[in-house]
């Protein structure tokens, strides 16, 4: 009589399977590896914009609210990209493509997210607040509904909202667009295209099924490699810029001409071998790439401004 029936610990089971399964779709849908990474480049932005440390408030504040606009948007572009996602084999199992989420669970926790996120940013300042509000409206509708179905140059295009972050950090703290925080945007930017059009290389056969028009889909992948190798020196030229203009001083240089030339080594490679999964090696490094280099700008603030 102390032992649940076998039916009683299935319910039990399924319930509590159920629980967790949601609380993981929910997760996955903010897409957290991703948002990670724009919060570093938003903390980056914080710190540099400032000769000594930011305020802990606006920190505190500006990275919820950044983090929460970045998830809203993110859970977005999973509601309007269920069809195609039912169609590639890299996002298949995502929830709502799975149909683990319904449509309206998912709106509502994402409206949920970006309002109390723009509630947040408000709070530091109305310029930051609403450019972000901007770059989820260019992530989520632009891109995503628009911009990714009309032009392989999607991406060169659509990447200035998910280049945004760096300035959304300057601006929750500063309150002003500066031209040093749009530097920060221009690294981003220029990166964007070369790390995306390598994972469009390695799933080449996914985006052509889904019919969208992914460069490797519209102009074939020897192009695109070619491309890839292009931005990549393009990076590096970009990459001088915080050190010409006085933004950052020596370790940067060393470490970002060490980064950028790491990528070109890659995109090279890319170009020129046959050699098997390198475009999906050259996605995984630039993901790495971008990291270090922001954690190299913020040693050298803090090497430079801070005194250590």
């Amino acid at each position: 009589m102390d032992k649940a029936t076998p039916s009683q610990e299935s319910i039990t089971s399924t319930v509590n399977d159920i629980g967790l399964a949601g609380w993981r779709d929910y997760l996955e849908m903010t897409k957290p590896k991703v948002v990670a990474m724009l919060l570093l480049t938003a903390l980056v932005g914080m710190c540099m914009a400032v000769p000594s440390l930011p305020p802990a408030t606006a920190v505190i504040i500006g990275l919820l609210g950044i983090g929460m606009q970045s998830s809203a948007a993110a859970v977005f572009n999973h509601v309007l990209d269920k069809r195609i996602d039912r169609k590639m084999q890299r996002t298949f199992k995502r929830p709502m493509a799975k149909g683990r989420v319904s449509n309206a669970n998912a709106l509502t926790f994402g409206t949920v997210l970006m309002v109390v996120g723009f509630v947040l940013l408000y709070t530091l300042n109305a310029l930051v607040a609403w450019l972000t509000f901007a770059s989820l409206i260019g992530y989520a509708l632009v891109y995503t509904v628009w911009l990714k179905h009309a032009t392989p140059q999607n991406i060169v295009i659509g990447g200035l909202a998910g280049a945004m972050p760096p300035l959304l950090g300057w601006v929750a703290v500063t309150g002003e667009v500066h031209a040093h925080a749009l530097l920060l945007v221009m690294l981003v930017f220029t990166w964007t295209p070369p790390h995306f059009w390598a994972l469009a290389i390695h799933r080449r056969n996914d985006y052509a099924k889904a019919d969208v028009p992914m460069l490797p889909v519209t102009h074939g992948i020897n192009f695109t490699k070619t491309m890839v190798l292009l931005y990549t020196m393009l990076q590096v030229v970009v990459g001088l810029l915080p050190w010409l203009s006085g933004m950052s001083g020596y370790l940067y240089l060393i470490g970002s001409l060490a980064l950028n030339l790491g990528f070109v080594a890659y995109a090279w490679r890319l170009k020129f071998s046959d050699e098997k999964g390198l475009a999906w090696q050259t996605f995984k490094f630039s993901i790495w790439h971008i990291m270090g280099l922001f954690v190299v700008l913020l040693g050298d603030h803090a090497w430079y401004a801070i005194g250590l």
